[in-house]
């Protein structure tokens, strides 16, 4: 069975390290009884820990050659194996409109694009586990006023509790990335309504994060113009890495009152 060659196009990083790998797939059991998806899954390093879980198992992998070595290593995942883009896929129609838990050895290259799928398709995934950038996991586990907090910390924090598992070395893979990995697992909060516009509420968190070293007062200029009287409260003083996820719901009204008016 010949080996596939990992494809820097793909953003491929292929585990080595099996007790990793093991370690990765049992992050999977805070939902022992739901059905997995795993993205990006190679050549099964990750797959051969989640198979003997005794769970329905669907795996989605864009590289072919990956697919056909799937299909010779793992016949029994045969059905199981989606050969298309997870970011293309309507989620729904995986397991007949049932929740799962998603997992993977995400491509570094499009991780923060999946989180975004997931944020769009959260009622459907109450758990998403899985390894990426060292940097992007601590991203989304910051804290406010934290340096790293940001656009994916509030957007996922919003809907799900975060918990940065462990951290990888670069040597475990083949090619070995620049960067350290790192394994984080998410599970949906108890919020259910945000208590705001929705997407309103991601239009404010991008605006002010893309001038995140100014003020508020400065940053919200592109959705309120330059002569709001709202800007003139002492939270616009604020730079946006220094607001909780409920401070920026409540600034989302505030927004939305204003642009109401507007119009």
């Amino acid at each position: 069975m010949r080996l596939v060659k990992p494809k820097k196009f793909l953003g491929q990083h292929f585990l080595k390290d099996l007790k990793v790998a093991q370690a990765i797939a049992d992050t999977v059991d805070a939902y022992p009884t739901l059905p997995i998806l795993e993205v990006g899954p190679g050549m099964g390093v990750l797959t051969q820990f989640l198979l003997p879980k005794a769970r329905e198992l669907k795996v989605v992998e864009v590289d072919f050659e990956s697919v056909a070595y799937l299909r010779e290593a793992y016949p029994v995942l045969e059905e199981g194996i989606i050969e298309d883009d997870f970011l293309k896929m309507h989620l729904d129609r995986l397991f007949a409109g049932r929740p799962f838990v998603l997992t993977g050895n995400y491509p570094y290259n499009i991780s923060s694009q999946i989180f975004f799928k997931m944020l769009d398709n959260k009622e459907l995934i109450p758990c998403c586990t899985g390894m990426i950038q060292k940097e992007v996991a601590e991203r989304i586990a910051a804290a406010p006023g934290s340096k790293t907090y940001g656009i994916l910390s509030v957007l996922i924090q919003a809907w799900y509790d975060v918990e940065y598992l462990f951290t990888v070395s670069e040597h475990v893979f083949n090619p070995p990335p620049k960067v350290k990995s790192a394994v984080i697992r998410m599970m949906r909060n108890d919020t259910r309504e945000l208590g705001c516009n929705e997407q309103l509420f991601r239009q404010v968190v991008k605006t002010t994060f893309n001038q995140r070293r100014k003020t508020l007062r400065n940053s919200i200029k592109p959705l309120l113009g330059k002569d709001c009287p709202l800007t003139e409260d002492a939270l616009f003083n604020r730079r946006p890495e220094q607001l909780s996820v409920q401070e920026f719901v409540d600034l989302t009204n505030r927004v939305e009152k204003v642009l109401n008016i507007k119009q």
